[in-house]
């Protein structure tokens, strides 16, 4: 039995690596803010790694093996299997998202996002000169229809006759940009919601476009009532549905991007209209990676996952005895926490660095998520039992009632 990756290394140990979450503060913070993970490399991938080195082959990336490595890991976690032909491997995730974009909508035309979500969907968006509008989840943290609607009508200039008779809005394109399982708030959306969006979406003639890179970490096998993970694409209604994966998140391998964007039935052709170029920057080596993640982690991914749980879990106790004021909704996905902060920081004070001024700990600033985001923060959960323990107990005093 593989052992729980999270307790392997120790601060003075991951201290000494470079990546943002150990350069962006000084040592005395304990950094718990970023989507890395305090984790060994696992055999398998140093080893994938090592032997491309040692061949030299660290050339141009070509082909479809990406996503022909992730459809059987893919079937087996989650019972669909990607079609590699209509796929298009790019540098990551939001690189894809961008590339899809260019191709789905103009400058001018809308994307819908649902806060609080993911910061770079609203950056890369507007960077492209794309409209953002959103339809902020419900109050416990799901999609909500109405909402959606609305945005739905906003984004494509709906001009008020019945959708049903025909495209509804004035030739506006619009796309639903969908975190799915949903960061931050973990929130892991259930098959009949997924199809219930693709069912409105394309009654507005709205496209959807979904971010699966947190699709290893949900939790209905290890977790009482649980929703599993859904793939977009296995939903009825989804043929003119775009995902994009990548292992970058499951095997903390952000420092060696690459993702797949896979098409339904009804959008080969526009993958196919993504420009060849897009392609050039995307990593061989990471390429290499990944594979080598899809084809042999499936044994430390899920040692991994239940580290993941026990630490939402402890985490979820120590909060309750130590800050009760704290608010907290475990999640059925992501290595990610959403604490809702405002009843214990002082009137006006500014959550996230009331904490990281007075607790010396970095969590994630909750504004930076959209509407839903104000007296929020974000504690990422894949660290040690030790320094999760730490941290709560240097937050307390800082979250304390009013």
């Amino acid at each position: 039995m593989t052992a729980n990756p999270l307790d392997q290394l120790s601060l003075t140990d991951l201290r000494r690596r470079t990546s943002v979450k150990w350069r962006a503060y000084p040592d005395d913070v304990l950094p718990l803010f970023v989507a890395e993970m305090d984790v060994p490399q696992p055999p398998f991938l140093v080893e994938a790694v090592r032997r491309a080195l040692e061949l030299g082959d660290t050339g141009y990336d070509v082909g479809t093996g990406y996503a022909a490595a992730l459809a059987p890991f893919a079937d087996r976690r989650w019972g669909w299997t990607p079609d590699e032909h209509t796929s298009r491997t790019l540098p990551d995730v939001m690189v894809a998202v961008v590339e899809i974009l260019r191709v789905l909508t103009a400058p001018g035309d809308a994307v819908v996002v649902t806060p609080p979500v993911y910061q770079p969907f609203y950056a890369y968006s507007r960077h492209e000169g794309r409209q953002v509008v959103e339809a902020p989840l419900d109050a416990a943290g799901r999609l909500d229809l109405g909402t959606l609607e609305a945005a739905f009508k906003v984004a494509t200039g709906y001009s008020g006759h019945d959708p049903s008779n025909g495209r509804p809005g004035s030739g506006r394109r619009a796309v639903l940009l969908l975190c799915n399982p949903h960061n931050p708030t973990g929130t892991v959306h259930t098959r009949a919601e997924l199809e219930a969006v693709l069912t409105l979406a394309d009654r507005y003639g709205v496209r959807v476009v979904a971010d699966e890179i947190h699709a290893p970490f949900t939790f209905a096998d290890l977790v009482d009532g649980a929703a599993p993970f859904t793939p977009l694409l296995s939903v009825a209604g989804s043929e003119r549905a775009i995902a994009v994966h990548s292992a970058s998140k499951a095997f903390n391998l952000a420092g060696l991007r690459a993702a797949t964007a896979v098409g339904g039935t009804a959008a080969a052709d526009d993958l196919r209209r993504i420009p060849e170029i897009a392609g050039h920057a995307v990593n061989h080596l990471a390429v290499i990676a990944h594979a080598a993640a899809y084809t042999d982690g499936d044994e430390w991914l899920d040692a991994l996952r239940a580290g993941i749980v026990r630490n939402r879990e402890l985490v979820t106790g120590l909060l309750a005895e130590q800050a009760p004021a704290v608010q907290v909704r475990p999640a059925d996905g992501t290595y990610l926490m959403w604490l809702d902060v405002r009843d214990a920081v002082p009137e006006g004070a500014d959550p996230h660095h009331h904490v990281l001024r007075t607790a010396r700990v970095a969590l994630g600033d909750g504004r930076h998520f959209g509407s839903g985001g104000e007296g929020m923060l974000r504690l990422n959960l894949a660290a040690s039992a030790e320094t999760l323990t730490e941290a709560v107990s240097r937050l307390a005093p800082a979250l304390t009632p009013r």
